[in-house]
């Protein structure tokens, strides 16, 4: 009985220690190992890989056409406007490509981020949306996140 607290009691505080780490993370927008100065603003520096298929250069565009102007160049996230999606919080395993689909068409209650909530995004269709995860995951890719 003893050692069933004591081995509970160990596994609170690891899920505690994780808990605030991934909250400081989500508040600052960094991402461990990261090194890269950040332009002016962004919160989130990404390296872009070295080539995109035609779906996520239409993506790019897509991106920078309707998301760029609040999600930062890149997927780079604003400060004080909205958060980066080159971040661990949207890899695959956490927010699948339906999940950006439906913030898209739907909008999104703020739930990882204070940002506030995300409105739907208007004059984008289903396949320009997408084509934006396209561009979205690669660079979360080159950027290790899997």
């Amino acid at each position: 009985m003893r050692c069933a607290a004591i081995f509970f009691a160990l596994v609170a505080v690891a899920a505690a220690e994780w808990y605030f780490k991934q909250q400081t993370d989500s508040q600052t927008g960094t991402q461990t190992g990261e090194s890269m100065a950040l332009p002016a603003g962004a919160l989130a520096a990404v390296n872009l890989p070295s080539s995109f298929t035609e779906q996520e250069q239409i993506g790019a565009s897509a991106y920078d056409a309707v998301c760029a102007a609040c999600h930062g160049l890149n997927g780079q996230g604003q400060d004080g406007i909205a958060p980066p999606l080159v971040h661990k919080i949207y890899e695959p395993s956490h927010h699948g490509d339906m999940a950006f689909v439906l913030a898209a068409q739907n909008g999104v209650r703020a739930h990882h981020w204070k940002f506030g909530n995300m409105p739907a995004v208007e004059g984008v269709t289903r396949s320009d949306i997408l084509d934006i995860v396209a561009y979205i995951r690669v660079l979360q890719r080159a950027n290790g996140i899997n």
